[in-house]
């Protein structure tokens, strides 16, 4: 199994050639989409993200992620396997926060560049190649060095900020809800907002909050959008009342 993320959105070629790539070294491999729309530009969030969609994958999944604006540069490209399963991406941050929360985690380098190699589309040049040989189960070894950390790390506590908006409106925190009380109530942009289990329990136009399905602390309106009624956007704080302020910051 070979799982994208991404911030390439599908309007463009990106997705495209990366699946064409990812199916030369990886033939037969199924391929999944598992978001391309990652807040543009902000690692920061993907971590998140990324942590909280990959959390039930079985081991020897290999997620190929790329949130990736400092490419090119002099970050580090890098191999994470997590509790089995295996993430390649850049070392920006992106793969930190899965990293510092699995029981077991080991990190390579990649050092390995292909020829020719666009110094823009490393997703393509770089990490599609290292992700379908894993994938097909052959790990290039030799094109990487163990390193005992990754140079750059988010803190893997709760981040009390909107994550993502989805095509309805509703707006995914970094705030697990495993740490929230039924019954609290969540704080965005001067709104306080009661706690429903579901959609359903929530009246017809009422903002409230729920725990996704991943996980998640999330902000939604019943039968609306949450982003709208709301006025909402990613990077807006969100507090859970009574949360520890040892866990989410």
């Amino acid at each position: 199994m070979l799982l994208l993320m991404t911030d390439y959105g599908w309007q463009d070629p990106y997705v495209g050639q990366v699946k064409a790539v990812l199916a030369t070294h990886a033939p037969g491999v199924a391929v999944i989409d598992l978001l391309h729309a990652v807040p543009d530009f902000n690692p920061h969030a993907g971590a998140h993200l990324l942590a909280a969609l990959c959390r039930d994958l079985p081991a020897g999944a290999v997620v190929l992620a790329v949130v990736d604006p400092g490419v090119g540069g002099p970050r580090a490209a890098v191999v994470v396997e997590a509790d089995g399963r295996f993430f390649v991406g850049p070392d920006n941050g992106l793969l930190s926060v899965l990293a510092g929360r699995a029981q077991a985690a080991r990190i390579w380098r990649i050092d390995w560049r292909p020829q020719p190699c666009s110094d823009s589309f490393h997703g393509r040049d770089l990490f599609a190649p290292i992700a379908g040989w894993i994938a097909a189960g052959d790990f290039p070894a030799d094109k990487h060095t163990p390193v005992a950390e990754l140079e750059v790390r988010f803190d893997t506590a709760e981040l009390p900020r909107i994550l993502y908006i989805d095509h309805y409106g509703n707006a995914w925190s970094g705030i697990r809800g495993g740490i929230a009380e039924p019954g609290s109530n969540v704080e965005v942009k001067g709104h306080v907002l009661p706690w429903r289990r579901v959609f359903v329990e929530a009246g017809k136009g009422e903002a409230f909050w729920h725990v996704n399905s991943s996980g998640l602390i999330e902000i939604a309106v019943n039968r609306g959008s949450a982003a709208e009624k709301l006025g909402l956007k990613v990077g807006d704080p969100v507090r859970l009342q009574g949360a520890p302020e040892t866990q989410v910051h």
